[in-house]
């Protein structure tokens, strides 16, 4: 208990994994807890201070699916192992205690194993820093040691941390005192893991990062801004602790900026979505609908291509050179994805060898890796085509994953391919794993220790013949190898001559066992046979894991070019399952889709027997090929919310490299997405469905540039008739003269259609239906014009609402529609006429601008008391 008491002493927020023999056992507080919640049961063992402890245990061979559960739950747990063997304990004394110590603090955003992770999902502990008026966002994937750094205005935390989507985030506990750093590691979705101020602090924080990658300077990083230092000293501490000092090999800091990739907000992703369904199901997203991966790495490339879509068009033209390239070479692209089935998770593997997690299986998966590159390459680059060689991104993938253009990497794959055996287990301590004829020493080992079974065998047929007394050789842990009589028979062996051949160890009421000199000499090399043995397994193992540790980088690079191929040939397989083609990426305001379709809708109905009916969509922000923005409008379920979405998932989808559903797209970059698109409610944050809807709206309108794509769906819905009219009035209007943006507005607001007459650059779009016999059709094809009404009493109809309601609706909707004083008319209300621009009238003050400007953290106390009197002279 006093070492329990001393684990616990180091980490009082972490849930004690203690083991002892063959449990991991959790006392007080910890049993409690995790007996509710992982339904186990909870005894008492002992007293402390006069009271029962609690406790509650789980099987070691049992415990990562109990440790998963808890990690999913939001606990941290510390598992406190044994240290040595009983035996060497024994050494010290017969009352020795085990030696036990804290080897790892798990943590959602730290876990490696495979049964702990989801192979097809990024798994990444974040970290923000906020330095000199910028913030800062560094992430790491443990399982695979990729870093990346992200510096950034502040009003781009939201964006930035819903694209990285981390499994927990790092922050300084000052920050939460800023109520928009606050919300924005609401929406994150994470664990969020408050840390020390002082562990933020740059000095630190640059010692902490050097001791991380084993450097004298940062340098080498291409010159990392405070806030980066910071955000990645906070994982370097996290990683120190967590991890009892054993660290991972972590790939250098990936450096980014916002102008990189398209920002896309967590509302904005949450309604399109890209990666997963409004429910958290990966089936029904962008993401399903179009991943034909076949590894485990490529698919989570994939989806971070799509959350991270780039800005840079010769990247995307790159990407989309490589989909190309496979596109049109069917037979080689199924070669390609037939040889990746062979392939593991390299980089998953390599960083579990790192942290001295892996096994023989993980030493495979590297010597499967290498040895289907090796494969692949010679494949690609035999392809036959000398004068039209794959594309730069392709070759570079190519060269990556050739072992023989790397001295290393083909050493360690000639010494993989020849020492590992066909049955690789778990754990190098259960050994089996070397091949025959590796090691000479290990042959002999192993001989003495599989051959003892006939050696027994023949020495006990020998003692029986000698001594005329039916006697059996048998084992137990205690004794060893002994000879077992009879009770009846077992005199003549306990007189002369031949009890100085056979010698007595132990009676029992039926049993009587010896041993003799030849035995016991045997029992002894037998056991040190198989000590020899797995020593000698273990030693190998370790030199191979110390070899391509060594090796981290390369084997890194060649993980990610097959994860590079996997994903080029499958957009590749799914663009010809889906008729896709390749968008036109360019530095222009135009959008122009031609005949596109909602690839996620259209999988669905396609599935159901259905077609779906594509739609042209043309839009520029200069207003010289089309108007800038579309009101929408139509009848409930013609399809206006389908077609809002898929133009701008087709956004999504070419910025990401991918070919997208539509005979044909010509994209100006889209730096900003947003998507304001059904109803929904924030009743934790006090919010109706009216204000979350115009928070949404808010954050478009002061957001948008003339670069953004924005779609909104019935703005103004969720208010009185002519407050909700006039704010979608307003609303269009700003999008058009202020923001400038390229925007679908779609809207049951008929009157808005008007726009089209008094804005420069507005269009009416319609998705049409037809009344036949009573009953309402819908075509879902969006043409010119304004629709001339909302069907909406159909639409009850069809919905199932009782006939009496539908009569009672279609007569009161009649008698408005003929009612002359309906206020149906805008032409001669001065609130629709085009308004001049407001002044301003209000904002902050010079003072709370000077105020909100102030770092700080960064000033000593005189700069501090001047800048408290320069306020003070500003009020």
């Amino acid at each position: 208990m006093a070492q329990y008491f001393e684990a616990k002493a180091r980490q009082p927020d972490a849930l004690v994994f203690f083991r002892m023999g063959d449990f991991y056992e959790l006392f007080f507080d910890d049993a409690i807890k995790a007996a509710a919640a992982l339904g186990i049961s909870q005894t008492f063992r002992g007293n402390h201070n006069g009271q029962p402890i609690p406790m509650a245990g789980v099987p070691v061979h049992a415990a990562e699916a109990y440790l998963a559960k808890l990690i999913r739950t939001g606990f941290k747990v510390a598992v406190c192992e044994q240290m040595e063997d009983p035996v060497e304990a024994k050494k010290r004394g017969s009352k020795a205690i085990v030696r036990r110590d804290v080897v790892r603090i798990i943590t959602p955003g730290t876990l490696t194993e495979d049964s702990l992770l989801d192979s097809r999902g990024a798994n990444r502990l974040a970290a923000v820093a906020l330095r000199s008026g910028q913030a800062a966002v560094s992430s790491v994937e443990l399982s695979t040691g990729a870093v990346e750094s992200l510096l950034l205005a502040p009003s781009g935390l939201a964006a930035a941390l819903a694209a990285l989507s981390p499994s927990e985030i790092l922050v300084p506990d000052r920050l939460f005192a800023d109520e928009h750093i606050a919300a924005a590691l609401k929406l994150a979705g994470g664990l969020v893991q408050p840390m020390a101020q002082a562990l933020a602090e740059p000095s630190a924080s640059e010692t902490r990062v050097k001791r991380l990658y084993g450097v004298e300077t940062l340098d080498g990083f291409g010159g990392l801004a405070p806030a980066e230092v910071s955000a990645l000293g906070l994982i370097a501490a996290h990683l120190e602790v967590t991890q009892a000092g054993r660290m991972p090999a972590l790939s250098p800091p990936r450096r980014a900026g916002e102008a990189d990739v398209m920002a896309i907000d967590p509302a904005t992703r949450a309604s399109l979505e890209i990666e997963k369904t409004t429910g958290g199901q990966r089936d029904g997203s962008l993401l399903g609908a179009i991943d034909r991966t076949i590894t485990a790495p490529g698919s989570r490339l994939l989806a971070e291509r799509l959350a991270r879509p780039l800005l840079d068009p010769a990247r995307i033209e790159a990407r989309l050179d490589g989909v190309q390239w496979f596109l049109e070479r069917r037979r080689l692209r199924e070669q390609v994805r037939e040889a990746l089935k062979r392939t593991g998770d390299m980089a998953r593997a390599l960083s579990r060898l790192a942290l001295g997690r892996g096994g023989p299986r993980d030493l495979g998966c590297l010597r499967d890796g290498l040895k289907t590159g090796e494969a692949l390459a010679a494949l690609a680059l035999g392809d036959g085509e000398p004068l039209s060689g794959p594309p730069a991104e392709i070759e570079a993938a190519l060269t990556a994953i050739s072992p023989s253009l790397s001295v290393g990497l083909s050493t360690l794959l000639a010494n993989l391919e020849a020492g590992l055996g066909p049955d690789l287990p778990a754990q190098a301590r259960d050994g089996g794993f070397v091949a025959e004829g590796v090691r000479p020493e290990l042959d002999q080992a192993r001989a003495l220790r599989d051959d003892s079974r006939r050696v027994i065998a023949a020495l006990e047929t020998r003692l029986a013949a000698e001594s005329g007394v039916p006697v059996k050789i048998r084992h137990n842990a205690v004794l060893g190898y002994f000879v077992e009589a009879t009770a009846g028979k077992a005199d003549p062996l306990m007189q002369p001559p031949l009890n100085a051949t056979f010698i007595h160890r132990q009676t029992l009421a039926n049993q009587v066992r010896f041993t003799t000199v030849e035995l016991a000499d045997l029992d002894a090399r037998i056991a040190q046979a198989g000590e020899r043995a797995q020593a000698i397994e273990v030693q190998t193992f370790e030199a191979w894991r110390d070899e391509a540790s060594a090796l981290a980088e390369p084997l890194r690079a060649a993980a990610q070019g097959l994860a590079l191929l996997d994903v080029a040939s499958s957009l590749a397989e799914w663009g010809e399952d889906a008729g896709a083609c390749r968008p036109v990426v360019n530095d222009s305001l135009c959008f122009d889709a031609r005949a596109a379709r909602h690839p996620v809708v259209e999988a669905a109905v396609k599935r159901a027997g259905d077609p779906f009916t594509p739609n042209d969509c043309c839009l520029d922000g200069a207003g010289e090929q089309g108007a800038r923005l579309s009101i929408v409008t139509g009848p409930n379920m013609a399809g206006k919310s389908t077609f809002l979405r898929q133009n701008a998932l087709l956004a999504v989808l070419a910025q990401a490299g991918s070919y997208v559903p539509a005979e044909a797209l010509t994209l100006g970059v889209v730096d900003r997405l947003f998507s304001r698109v059904g109803a929904g409610d924030d009743l934790a944050r006090g919010r109706s469905t009216f204000m979350a809807e115009m928070v949404e709206t808010a954050a478009i309108l002061t957001q948008a540039t003339p670069r953004s794509f924005v779609i909104l769906d019935e703005i103004g819905r969720g208010t009185a008739t002519w407050d909700g009219l006039a704010i979608a009035w307003a609303c269009a209007e700003a999008l058009h003269d202020t923001n400038r943006a390229r925007a679908l507005f779609a809207t049951h607001y008929h009157e808005l259609a008007t726009l089209e007459e008094r804005l420069a650059h507005v269009s009416n779009l319609s998705l049409r239906a037809k009344e036949w016999n009573g009953d309402l059709v819908f075509l879902h094809e969006c043409g010119p014009g304004p629709a001339d009404r909302s069907y909406g009493v159909q639409v009850a109809k069809l919905a199932g609402v009782p006939p009496a309601v539908v009569v009672r609706a279609r007569e009161v909707l009649e008698r408005l529609e003929a009612d002359s004083h309906s206020p149906a008319r805008l032409e001669g209300l001065p609130l629709f006429e085009m308004a001049a621009p407001i002044p301003q009238t209000f904002g902050p003050s010079p003072a709370e601008e000077a105020l909100k400007s102030l770092d700080i953290d960064g000033m000593s106390p005189r700069e501090a008391l001047e800048a408290l009197y320069r306020l003070k002279g500003m009020i």
